[in-house]
């Protein structure tokens, strides 16, 4: 199977100094379940779902194409997406909307300690690898400040801001070649 880009799935799992992101397992149902009812993390995407419905509603193996786990000592803590950006949602890159786009949630015992950056990271190098110079997206609110810290970080730039799901949106993009040809490194920028 291809996805994201014509990039064989699933990957070789990806290790990092403190990570490791895999494929879903059904070890992973509870944590997924967890990470779609947290208010916190609801927070930044439309509102937290009834833990009711989630258990009626996860496979017993969740996930999909595009989709890593992000485990830390053995507990998934959070996942990382890369899947082509629908083109039913407003701004693309290219008119065919074709891109890939870059997603993250992290429970929120996870956050602030620097998995979102290492993860990401790591993802953008794999994919930088697999299909040098193809950009990636990413969107977020603009009020969600850790994301657009992240964003920057990780060397995405603006493209675009716009209204929608009833906030202001942010939309960059990051490629592993700069305009002039030359690579860049897909980690995290200070």
């Amino acid at each position: 199977m291809t996805e994201p880009g014509g990039v064989a799935w699933p990957p070789d799992p990806i290790s990092t100094a403190r990570l490791l992101l895999r494929g879903a397992e059904a070890r992973d149902r509870a944590s997924f379940i967890e990470l779609f009812a947290s208010p916190e993390v609801g927070t930044h995407i439309g509102g937290a779902r009834p833990r009711d419905d989630l258990e009626r509603s996860v496979p017993e193996v969740p996930g999909r194409r595009g989709l890593f786990v992000v485990e830390l000592d053995g507990a998934m803590i959070g996942t990382i997406t890369l899947g082509r950006r629908a083109a039913e949602l407003a701004h693309h890159l290219r008119p065919d909307a074709g891109e890939s786009e870059l997603g993250y949630l992290f429970l929120p015992e996870a956050w602030g300690f620097g998995y979102a950056a290492e993860a990401c990271a790591a993802v953008l190098g794999w994919f930088a690898a697999a299909r040098p110079g193809e950009p990636v997206v990413l969107c977020t609110r603009i009020a969600n400040s850790p994301s657009m810290r992240l964003a920057r970080k990780l060397g995405f730039t603006e493209v675009t801001r716009f209204e929608e799901y009833g906030a202001e949106q942010w939309l960059g993009v990051w490629c592993s070649v700069t305009p002039s040809g030359r690579s860049r490194s897909a980690g995290p920028r200070e």
